[in-house]
């Protein structure tokens, strides 16, 4: 019998009835799995009980010859026939049907002794409460204190000389840990400010010099009324629309906030706008007037120069450019600046609600065609050398499968909310799982990668780089991805992610302890009547986690401690230690303590447990939420003679119906699989490994819609696309039956083919579409 899965304890008890011999061997079988018992029970004969005695314990016998009467023969049945089914009825309660996937690895054992033996020898090992309890006990606050200080910098901007500084301490850090630390070498091409001078905004007779800038700006000189535009939001340009005010060849004035630059830009370059002018309203912003604003303008990730393609060195580059770049000039402005602005333009008052500003002495209106201005922006294009940093912990069962943790490491000015908390989180992490390993018998099934990326800022260009190297290898082999970009600048507890990893985030929030009151969860203070709706928020595409779940496929989790108005200083020379210190009540420490504790967990659960902890069924809500409502808005809209009838969606209802049957029956297969049997595990694993990168549409090309997953990603392969094209025509654009049917197929197919996959064999595929 192999027990090298389990502990045993043994007891025998020798049952003499007359002069027949048997014994009743009782075996306690602990599961390591979740601490459940299994009683095995033997009847040994004089045949074989020496075997047995020669394993337990020795004790002599005297036998006569037998001699079976039939009352003995009768007694002797009836009690084999009570400890047998005895026997069973402790085997059937204890026996384990699966892992339980909440519960820990036990690793305690007892092994056998004999009568005369000394005393039990005892090998005790950590059990999942004991793990947590170590790796909190390890993450302290100091020691993430001292690792704060090591990382602050007042200047390490992607590609300088502080961020390669940054990058050789978290080297030496891996390099310490014995993590087998490597680093990736990338050449991308980011926009600077201009060399000589600045970028320039001119008001009537006024003008204005900007030391702020948006990295990926269209440059040139462009002319045009002024049109304030609120947060330049899609909803914003259609109230302006409704008020019969045309914003095409106007320059746009917009607040900052809300969404990212990029999608203000992308959202007026869609009506036609001829620039874009973003400021810090005061409403908003609480720094000095004078402070200035700087981002990024590239609707995407990674270099815009070689989309869809690794930036090495060797690589030869297409020449091609991302379709997210911009064609029109953005700028941002000072709040001082726009309120010089903002004074003298005339024009129509705003919607209710667009006027509320902070702007001294400012009296909001739209303007009109007579408050003209000049926006010149000259960006300068320049190729960079940046570097990826990375080290390892190696799994012990499948090294091949691993989950990435990662931090960026740039910033534009001091970034200590930006990227100093996360690198430093990023290796206290590295050295808690160290210890973890190094001093407990603890072994992870699977590998931890620790990243520190560059070039952040620029929009995870360092991390989409290495996606765009390695991608073949990673959507098979990275199963999760964790960020910690950003993950402390308030009090209060947000996430972001694949709705595989819903049910880890909130078993994690149940363990993990609030960072105010220690006697509760994290979970009892923010879940509410629905957790979800309290806690998760859409991953947008400024997520740092974005690329790896909507580029790559792999299911991916950024989360933060957050306020509600916000963290006003991002992309500023002000985010700094002191102000971060000030936005967390002075509890930075305890809230880096906690996040820690957060990504910790999640991570170590993905390690730890036989079979991976992602519920591939919470995709079969999120598939009938969308379809739903589609089915809801053709039903509408074909009632009203606005969409033909020839439209169908049974097939888009049996694929969403495919997908539900095939999570269901993975889910009862976990359910009932049998923990050891590692190639088992294995192949249910890689099963639910393929869902996510599944959902990637096939049928679109990566260079022109690079997020090609269907529910998460950007372009009109997306269900989200498909209902905005449904809800334009019920706002009175034309239907285009085409395009209509094309989407529908090309989605009805992405799914179907996602739940054919996840059926397994291909003899279980479901092909009833």
């Amino acid at each position: 019998m192999n027990v090298k899965p389990q502990r045993i304890r043994s007891s025998k008890l020798l049952c003499s009835y007359s002069k027949p011999h048997f014994c009743v061997s009782f075996h306690l079988l602990q599961n390591m799995e979740d601490n459940s018992s299994q009683v095995e029970l033997v009847l040994s004969g004089d045949m074989n009980q020496e075997d047995e005695v020669t394993h337990h314990f020795h004790q002599s016998h005297t036998s006569k010859p037998s001699q079976r009467s039939p009352r003995n023969i009768c007694f002797m049945v009836t009690a084999a026939l009570f400890i047998f089914a005895f026997g069973f009825l402790i085997g059937y309660l204890a026996h384990p049907k699966t892992e339980d996937r909440i519960s820990p690895v036990c690793r305690q054992s007892e092994s056998s002794e004999d009568e005369d033996d000394g005393p039990v020898q005892t090998d005790v090992f950590l059990d999942w409460s004991n793990l947590t309890a170590f790796l909190k006990t390890t993450l302290t606050t100091s020691s993430i204190e001292n690792s704060l200080s090591l990382f602050s910098s007042d200047s390490h901007e992607a590609g300088s000389l502080g961020d390669e500084e940054l990058g050789e301490k978290v080297l030496k850090i891996f390099r310490d840990y014995d993590m087998k630390p490597w680093t990736d070498e990338h050449f991308v091409n980011v926009q600077e400010r201009p060399t000589r001078g600045t970028n320039r905004v001119t008001f009537r007779d006024a003008t204005f010099e900007e030391s702020g800038y948006l990295a990926y700006s269209a440059n040139g000189l462009v002319k045009g009324a002024v049109l304030y535009a609120y947060y330049g939001q899609v909803g914003d340009f259609k109230k302006l629309q409704d008020l019969n005010i045309n914003p095409s060849g106007r320059i746009i004035l917009v607040r900052a906030g809300n969404i990212s630059f990029a999608e203000k830009v992308a959202n007026a370059a869609s009506v036609n706008a001829s620039a874009v002018l973003i400021y810090p309203d005061s409403a908003n912003y609480t720094f000095d007037e004078g402070m200035a604003l700087f981002g990024h303008v590239h609707l995407g990730c990674g270099d815009p120069y070689t989309p869809g393609f690794p930036s090495f060195n060797h690589t030869q580059y297409p020449p091609v450019k991302s379709s997210g770049l911009p064609a029109i000039p953005a700028q941002t402005i000072t709040a001082s600046t726009a309120a010089a602005i903002m004074r003298k333009m005339e024009g129509p008052n705003p919607p209710p609600g667009w006027g509320d500003g902070g702007l001294p002495d400012v009296s909001y209106k739209l303007g009109n065609d007579s408050d003209t201005a000049s926006v010149e922006v000259s960006n300068v294009l320049v190729g960079k050398k940046i570097l990826n940093v990375f080290g390892v912990i190696k799994g012990f069962q499948d090294p091949d499968h691993y989950v990435v943790i990662g931090a960026q490491r740039d910033a534009w000015g001091p970034g200590y909310a930006r990227s100093t908390v996360g690198t430093s989180l990023l290796v206290e992490l590295a050295r808690t799982f160290s210890e973890i390993v190094a001093k407990t018998e603890f072994k992870p099934r699977r590998s931890i990668v620790f990243a520190s990326w560059s070039a952040g800022e620029y929009g995870a260009v360092g991390a989409t780089e290495w996606l765009e190297g390695y991608l073949s290898s990673l959507n098979m082999k990275a199963f999760s991805y964790i960020s910690l970009d950003a993950v402390v600048t308030g009090p209060f507890f947000k996430a972001s992610a694949s709705p595989l990893m819903y049910d880890l985030i909130q078993s994690t929030l149940k363990e993990v302890s609030s960072p105010t009151n220690g006697s509760r969860s994290l979970y009892s203070e923010v879940a509410g009547s629905n957790w979800e709706a309290a806690v998760l928020e859409p991953m947008r595409m400024s997520d740092p986690a974005y690329p790896f779940q909507a580029f790559s496929g792999i299911p991916s989790v950024s989360f933060r401690f957050t306020s509600d108005k916000g963290y006003p200083f991002f992309g500023t020379m002000l985010d700094t230690k002191e102000n971060l210190y000030s936005a967390t009540s002075m509890n930075l420490l305890v809230l880096t303590k906690t996040a820690g504790e957060i990504a910790g967990q999640m991570a170590l659960r993905l390690v730890h447990d036989h079979l991976l902890r992602l519920n591939v069924e919470a995709y079969s809500s999120t598939i009938r939420a969308n379809v739903a409502q589609i089915n809801k808005e053709v039903i509408l809209l074909q009632s009203s003679g606005r969409l033909p009838k020839i439209l169908k969606l049974q097939w888009l209802l049996s694929a969403m119906g495919s997908y539900s049957r095939a999570a269901s029956k993975l889910t009862f297969s976990i359910q009932n699989s049998n923990l050891k049997d590692t190639e088992q595990c294995r192949i249910i694993n890689d099963r639910i490994m393929e869902v996510e990168r599944d959902l990637l549409s096939p049928y679109v090309c990566p260079l022109e819609r690079p997020f090609r997953h269907i529910l998460l990603g950007s372009g009109s392969h997306t269900l989200g696309a498909l209902r905005a094209h449904l809800a334009a025509i019920k706002d009175g654009s034309s239907a285009d039956t085409d395009l209509l049917r094309n989407q529908f197929a090309l989605a009805t197919w992405t799914i179907q083919s996602c739940a054919d996959a996840l059926a397994g064999s291909v003899w279980d595929t479901d092909n009833e579409i």
